[in-house]
């Protein structure tokens, strides 16, 4: 396999993984180009290497960065934005948790929360309360892992991944 064949299929496959957990492919395939990008990219390099449109280009840009996984780096003498990923793997997945726990996880927190206030003065009500109490245990797991990983450093996070396999 050539580099670019396998510069090619790991971007596929970025792309491709990403979508499963509720990533546009776009994003993902532009956030593995500059992952393993050696120097900062300017948009109409990212347009030209995954042969997207400009607005494609500039939203999934524009994502990334509010994600905090890429920055925009201004060149001297260019009038052009360039644009690089985080490299250190490690922060990229605490980001990663960090930005899923504060889209997914704090807003059902929330409504599950405000939906324990109803009185459980019917036999529906008592069930609906048991069915809340039991979401909000598994939304309250998840909650909690996604913040372990968030404040993990990478060989306390291996070794709790360790521990699963002994």
């Amino acid at each position: 396999m050539t580099f670019d064949e396998a510069k090619d299929k790991f971007i596929h496959t970025w792309g491709t993984l990403a979508s499963q957990w509720g990533i546009n492919r776009s994003m993902a395939q532009l956030h593995a180009l500059l992952l393993i990008a050696p120097e900062s990219l300017a948009t109409e390099d990212i347009m030209e290497q995954l042969q997207i449109s400009r607005g494609n280009a500039s939203m999934n840009l524009r994502d990334l960065m509010d994600w905090g996984l890429i920055y925009k780096q201004l060149k001297p003498g260019e009038r052009r934005e360039f644009f690089y990923a985080e490299k250190d793997i490690w922060k990229v997945a605490r980001q990663v948790a960090k930005e899923r726990r504060r889209r997914e996880i704090t807003p059902v927190v929330e409504v599950l929360n405000e939906l324990k206030a109803i009185p459980p003065d019917t036999p529906e009500a008592q069930e609906f309360l048991r069915v809340i109490a039991g979401l909000g245990n598994v939304v309250g797991f998840a909650d909690s892992t996604l913040n372990a990983v968030i404040k993990a450093e990478e060989n306390w996070l291996m070794g709790q991944f360790l521990k699963v396999f002994r």
